[in-house]
């Protein structure tokens, strides 16, 4: 529950305020590129905010208030900047991520729908990001206060107290005090990570590669419940897998191992008819497959979700829709912190469930779960893609995305024409001659230099792509001199050499 904001904080929240417009300003003109020294003078008026802050809080005292919420937008909207001007390995640039990556994991385990090559991905990139918070904490990048909270949105402090980490215990409570309420949650990403692939533990081995198949048959289920039309086509193979494996008495499925796996009274048997472990996750799963087939042949007709959500539908396509195409643009038009409003309209889209369901203006639920799944189907993949674009930006500032465009261009030209080879001439060679001309021409004593005189991030991938196109440019020039010189050879070769002397007797 969300407390009063205290005589003491009242300034804090009054600059927080003041920042947070500062960055929302920042984020809506894009008549200039972000500049990087404008977000770290930002980015230090909130670190100085946040140890005032700490001055005046109880340090045995867990707050969650205005201004703590505020300062979990501001710190998301910040990382969102880190990544725009190309910071991509700084701990700053890690928070966005590790918040998209949580709400992801709680749509996962809400659904209970998954298996470990879902997990596996969040595993390594939560790896990566460690590393990376670990790097800036020893080099003291950057403060204490901001390494801390993301060690602890990270790692396992305050999800356990008997088992709290050393190192979450040699961090003194004042640098946490701020971290107890929205900005780390009572479980972090591990934790949350670990509880999920603990259920999953209790798989027996027979069952997996039937858990697996009922996984992926319920997601093709949703995303074919979600598209506009007819469904009858892409439902009728899914029905057909679903009927397999419920008639797994008449033919036994290979598990594991080779071993048999039957069904028997509506109960999966293993060898020699023991009960696997975990039986019921997998019935369970079954039986909701034939629920979803069913509703969407019961909704085949409307071809709609209910009247009373479709707001909530057309809103959630929409914002889909706009996601999926950033993601096939997001090098030439995507600005990172253009993600802050998507992730706004979800999160309130969000808000509006009742216990896990989405009800209409008078708060009940539709009949059924054929619409709650197709909202939930679309609100999660909005979240997927958020999280595939903040995980794959670049480290490549704003400023030098274009350049960097430019060279990836050149260069994917560069070796269609050296694998397809030949003959070509000069001229053909000279359109990328003149261009990797121009982008050098950009450099000053050997940098690219922004508008404002600074070195922008991404120094070191262009100047890799640059050389890479000269080589591949240089390549091309020896390999069309010695088509020149084979031609010259046989021209010398085929000449008559008595053509010569017939010439000379005629004169």
């Amino acid at each position: 529950m969300t407390t009063p904001v205290s005589q003491e904080e009242l300034p804090i929240l009054e600059a927080v305020i003041n920042i947070r417009n500062r960055l929302t300003a920042l984020k809506k003109d894009r008549g200039e590129y972000i500049k990087a020294s404008d977000v770290n003078n930002l980015y230090q008026a909130i670190i100085k905010q946040v140890t005032k802050l700490n001055d005046v809080r109880n340090d045995d005292t867990a707050y969650n208030n205005r201004l703590d919420t505020l300062l979990a937008d501001v710190f998301n909207l910040l990382s969102l900047f880190f990544l725009t001007i190309g910071k991509t390995k700084e701990a700053p640039a890690t928070y966005s991520q590790l918040a998209s990556m949580r709400q992801i994991l709680d749509h996962m385990n809400e659904s209970a729908v998954y298996n470990e090559s879902d997990l596996a991905p969040f595993q390594r990139r939560l790896n990566e990001l460690r590393n990376i918070i670990k790097h800036d904490a020893e080099s003291g990048k950057h403060s204490e206060a901001m390494t801390k909270l993301l060690e602890r949105q990270l790692g396992d402090c305050g999800a356990h107290h008997s088992h709290t980490t050393l190192a979450c215990a040699e961090v003194p409570s004042r640098t946490l005090t701020i971290m107890d309420t929205r900005l780390t949650s009572s479980f972090s990403l591990e934790s949350k990570l670990r509880s999920l692939q603990d259920s999953l533990a209790v798989l027996s081995v027979e069952l997996i590669p039937i858990h697996e198949k009922l996984v992926n048959i319920r997601r093709k289920l949703v995303a074919l419940a979600a598209k506009e039309g007819s469904h009858k086509a892409g439902l009728k193979p899914l029905q057909e897998e679903l009927r397999k494996i419920d008639s797994l008495s008449a033919h036994p499925l290979l598990s594991h191992r080779h071993k048999l796996i039957k069904r028997v009274d509506g109960k999966f048997l293993g060898p020699g008819g023991m009960i696997p472990a975990s039986q019921a996750i997998c019935s369970s799963l079954l039986e909701e497959c034939f629920d979803i087939v069913q509703e969407i042949r019961a909704q085949e007709e409307s071809k709609n979700v209910a009247t009373s959500l479709k707001p909530i539908h057309d809103r959630l396509q929409e914002i889909r829709a706009e996601l999926e195409g950033l993601a096939l643009t997001h090098r030439w038009s995507l600005r990172e912190t253009d993600l802050w409003n998507y992730s706004q309209s979800l999160q309130e889209v969000d808000k509006m469930r009742v216990d896990g369901k989405f009800v209409d203006s008078e708060g009940n639920q539709p009949a059924g779960q054929y619409d709650v799944q197709v909202l939930l189907y679309l609100l999660r993949r909005c979240y997927g893609v958020i999280y595939r674009l903040l995980s794959s930006s670049e480290p490549v500032s704003e400023e030098l995305m274009p350049v960097a465009n430019k060279l990836s261009t050149v260069k994917k030209c560069l070796n269609e024409v050296l694998k397809y080879g030949g003959p070509f001439s000069p001229r053909d060679l000279y359109p990328y001659q003149l261009a990797l001309y121009q982008i050098d021409s950009m450099r000053k004593d050997g940098k690219f230099v922004g508008l404002d005189g600074s070195i922008p991030e991404g120094q070191g991938i262009l100047m890799a792509h640059l050389n890479e196109c000269h080589e591949l440019l240089e390549m091309l020039k020896q390999a069309m001199n010695e088509n020149e010189e084979e031609e010259y050879t046989e021209d010398d070769d085929g000449a008559d050499p008595e053509s010569g002397l017939t010439s000379d007797a005629g004169e």
